[in-house]
């Protein structure tokens, strides 16, 4: 066609990344197996969205048997919430491999398009997770396994890499951050603006360089779906994973308390309207099953396309998929 480059029908990964690929899947589901945690798939499209405002959802149109009101179904941009309402009626411990979607984000680590690898473990809390996230990481990698993980905490992380507590008042903040912030912003009278520029300026590019580095115990209004720490209710029981400059993955102790969801779900609407985001439908049935009972557990989300590049030293995603956003 004019104007396009007739290259672009080929695979962007070779055939090396394409069976490497096919290996960690393969491992992946094999990890899962000899654990007996059930593989499950639930929708691509769903009536409700992620509200949260830093996520983009793509959404279409649906007129079919079974519409929804507003005429529209979105992209799931994490299978988290109907896995949830699989653990709410009796599921057990599950784990899905999908596809999942967000709108605006597309480089040398995002693709709109990618592989999430998500698991919910009833019965276990989020240190408990993050031992089998390791567990996992020995058990898919390619070639030498990884060096055995260290574990921070939010605190210890920024005090280590940027000398400051990101508890600190928001003028604190600020200053430390002066000759890297923007000069003004939306966002720059919320605390977690501050706390989110210190921490991918000085903070990240140190995390995880020689061997997986789990980071937990982030500020409760970072919380998204992890439940507040019972004896210190300024931190969330919520742990990320980096590694070899990667933020591979996101994990809770699941908040179970509808009222409390149902109250955040509200915080992320008013958060959306102050930024000028459209406004997306609330999953009620969610709240639904989390009212009918959701057994205590922790879940991860782990993104398998970054996975891979950590385990083959690749720096591009583009390189460990088969047709990135530019060739799709």
């Amino acid at each position: 066609m004019e104007g396009r480059d007739p290259s672009l029908w080929r695979p962007a990964a070779d055939r090396e990344l394409l069976i490497q690929r096919a290996r960690l899947l393969q491992r992946i589901r094999r990890f899962f197996a000899t654990r007996e945690v059930l593989e499950v798939e639930t929708p691509v499209l769903s009536s409700a969205a992620a509200g949260e405002p830093h996520l983009h959802s793509f959404d279409t149109p649906y007129h079919g048997p079974g519409a929804p009101a507003s005429g529209r179904l979105f992209l799931h941009t994490s299978p988290e919430f109907p896995m949830k309402r699989l653990l709410a009626a009796g599921s057990g411990p599950i784990f899905q491999l999908c596809k999942v979607f967000r709108d605006g984000e597309a480089g040398r680590r995002h693709n709109p398009e990618f592989t999430l690898l998500e698991w919910y473990r009833p019965g276990l809390d989020h240190h408990a997770l993050m031992d089998e996230v390791e567990a996992l990481l020995r058990a898919v990698a390619l070639g030498d396994p990884p060096a055995p993980a260290e574990r921070l905490s939010y605190r210890e992380a920024f005090q280590r890499y940027a000398g400051i507590d990101p508890f600190v008042a928001l003028e604190h903040l600020k200053v430390h951050a002066a000759s890297y912030a923007p000069p003004a912003s939306d966002g720059e009278s919320d605390i977690d603006y501050w706390r989110d520029l210190i921490l991918v300026h000085e903070v990240e590019p140190q995390l995880g360089r020689e061997r997986p580095c789990f980071v937990h115990h982030y500020p409760s209004t970072q919380a998204s779906l992890a439940r507040l720490d019972p004896t210190d209710a300024s931190v969330a029981e919520r742990f990320e994973l980096y590694w070899r400059g990667l933020e591979l993955a996101n994990g809770f102790n699941e908040l179970a308390d509808a009222a409390e969801q149902a109250q955040r779900f509200k915080v992320d609407r008013q958060r959306r309207e102050s930024l000028g985001l459209p406004p997306v439908p609330v999953d009620t049935r969610l709240l639904a099953a989390l009212e009918s009972g959701l057994p205590p557990c922790a879940g991860v989300a782990l993104g398998v396309d970054r996975l891979l590049m950590a385990l083959t030293g690749v720096d591009d995603i583009r390189r460990v998929l088969a047709f990135p956003i530019d060739r799709a």
